[in-house]
């Protein structure tokens, strides 16, 4: 997902695939950028990759066990009652990391085992509701990560400033609209907004915004990769992919169920 704090300090990296060249470093040692230039271990793309399908793994993993939680006859979750408050930890976690990438190396483990208990009691309820719905989210978020990747891949989309503002900008609002939600949930309130045709748009419209984190994301990793930050980096590079991924996944998860409604 796209970190405000970081995006906006990363203006200062050369653009994807840019390369470093010498006037390049001088700009870079200038700016305000959260790692010391020319780092000796320097992250690459591969080992971004790596950790982000270990990451993964870990969600898909601790997602099986909270899969297991839901009693097939009910439909209902039989989840611990501490579990909810280490996920706010991790939730909290994720915040800080935010605004201190080197922290993603412990971060991101654990939000990946505390949110893949989520994703599994959640998406057994859902499959409880809707047969075969989770197989079909999975697919999709598979084909949207793919397709996001080759657009990237090939300049069809190219993230610029102006690209990152209005992402960014998009993003923060949703996150506003779901602590809005939130809020008003506990007090008993319901948006008749989210539910029927008009709901099913603003999930799309949701899902889109996920799917063009998956840019930010991917053009981080690279500009990162370019500017010779350190191995860390990689870490948080790979927390990012997570999030945003597991972001979409909910939320087509939520747009199928809406359509087959």
């Amino acid at each position: 997902m796209a970190n405000p704090t970081l995006s906006k300090q990363f203006g200062a990296l050369p653009e994807s695939g840019s390369g470093r060249t010498a006037a390049t470093t001088a700009t870079l040692h200038g700016a305000k950028i959260p790692f010391e230039v020319g780092d000796a271990e320097p992250m690459t793309i591969s080992g971004t990759v790596a950790k982000t399908a270990f990451l993964l793994a870990l969600v898909v993993g601790s997602g099986m066990w909270g899969w297991s939680l839901v009693r097939p006859e009910t439909g209902t979750s039989g989840v611990p009652g501490w579990w909810f408050l280490a996920l706010i930890g991790a939730v909290g976690l994720a915040i800080v990391t935010a605004f201190k990438p080197q922290l993603a190396m412990f971060t991101g483990p654990i939000y990946a085992l505390t949110m893949g208990v989520a994703l599994g009691t959640i998406s057994h309820i859902y499959n409880f509701r809707y047969e075969g719905i989770v197989l079909q989210a999975i697919l999709a978020t598979a084909a949207v990560f793919l397709v996001m990747l080759v657009l990237f891949v090939t300049g069809t989309i190219k993230v610029t400033e102006r690209f990152r503002g209005i992402v960014i900008g998009a993003t923060l609002g949703i996150f506003l609209f779901y602590m809005v939600t939130l809020m008003l949930s506990l007090f008993g309130v319901s948006i008749p907004l989210v539910t029927g045709p008009f709901g099913i748009l603003i999930s799309v419209f949701i899902v889109s915004i996920a799917a063009l984190n998956l840019m930010l994301d991917f053009d981080m990793i690279v500009r990162g990769t370019d500017a010779g930050a350190p191995r860390y980096f990689e870490w948080f590079g790979a927390f990012g992919l997570m999030v945003t991924i597991v972001w979409m996944y909910i939320e087509i998860l939520r747009l199928i169920s809406l359509a087959r409604d």
